[in-house]
């Protein structure tokens, strides 16, 4: 029975898989993201929003890997960004760039991007990583200035990409998405049924596993 780390510290992804039935163990990663964009822009150029979460995914799953035995295991590394008027916007960290994130982001509509990457340690295997990106369509209500206050007065908004989350107190300032809405959460259950499908596993086979690494 194959066993699945999570390389990511979001309780919302944690939440996510459990409620699918996969219990992970986590890892959580010292990925210097401004680095490996810098990185992957001094290479090829700056990448589009989709590809730029996509490869801090794959930092992120290869760096817990590494540090992993190869067996029946494999790591999931996940990064999401919010994409508006082709700008990237990640977590906001400080409240007065949350509110302004807002004042843009109001009565309109991004991209929320989540990339997800895929590591198979299990001896032999002729896909040994696989990736794929997400990318759902969120529209927001037109909040007033105080409720943009009063969200962002509530932290939640500081440590999420985008400055919003659709599980939690911000879920009522989305009016509608087009796309997975587990993609806007955080970790897209279809696309790891897809990646799942590339390493010739299935989810039912990730069902019973708990184990602690």
């Amino acid at each position: 029975m194959a066993s699945l780390v999570l390389a990511s510290a979001s309780p919302a992804r944690l939440a996510t898989l459990r409620a699918a039935g996969i219990e992970p163990s986590v890892r959580v990663s010292g990925v210097d993201e401004d680095a490996v964009l810098a990185a992957a822009a001094a290479a090829d150029g700056t990448p589009a929003p989709a590809q730029a979460v996509l490869v801090l995914a794959a930092a992120k799953a290869q760096e817990v890997a590494e540090g992993l035995a190869p067996g029946d295991t494999l790591v999931l590394g996940c990064d999401s960004l919010l994409e508006l008027d082709g700008e990237v916007l990640g977590k906001p960290h400080e409240p007065a760039e949350a509110v302004r994130r807002w004042h843009r982001m109001r009565g309109r509509a991004g991209v929320l991007h989540t990339g997800h990457w895929l590591v198979d340690l299990r001896p032999g295997r002729p896909v040994p990583q696989v990736g794929a990106t997400s990318s759902t369509v969120v529209h927001f209500a037109d909040l007033s200035d105080a409720e943009v206050e009063a969200y962002v007065a509530t932290g939640e908004p500081l440590a999420v990409a985008g400055a919003f989350t659709v599980d939690g107190l911000g879920g009522p300032f989305v009016t509608r998405i087009e796309g997975d809405h587990h993609g806007v959460v955080g970790l897209s259950l279809p696309l790891l049924r897809d990646l799942l499908a590339e390493v010739d596993l299935t989810v039912p086979d990730l069902w019973a596993s708990s184990t602690a690494h």
